[in-house]
């Protein structure tokens, strides 16, 4: 009895060795699927913010040279008035 125990008993080790396997491998399956999900998920969501982002930083980059361009001849003016229309002081004495 006891010499028919050890391949039986080496079978079901095998057996069990085999079954864990697949479990993991069901496991690790899963996971990989459930990360992927989430992967395409927050990167899509992070692809939407920068989408965002970038509309917001042209938009802004817009106002700034509109604004740039309204006050572009009154600054040319005044630095050529400055430059061009010298009004000298005299010093005082202390």
């Amino acid at each position: 009895m006891l010499k028919q125990d050890g391949p039986v008993r080496t079978k079901r080790v095998r057996e069990a060795r085999d079954d864990a396997k697949k479990e993991i491998a069901d496991y690790k399956a899963s996971k990989e699927e459930e990360f992927k999900k989430f992967q395409a998920e927050h990167s899509r969501g992070n692809q939407q913010a920068e989408e965002e982002a970038s509309k917001e930083a042209d938009k802004e980059i817009k106002n700034i040279r509109e604004a740039g361009s309204r006050g572009q001849e009154g600054v040319v003016k005044s630095l050529l008035s400055a430059v061009f229309e010298v009004h000298p002081v005299a010093p005082e004495k202390a």
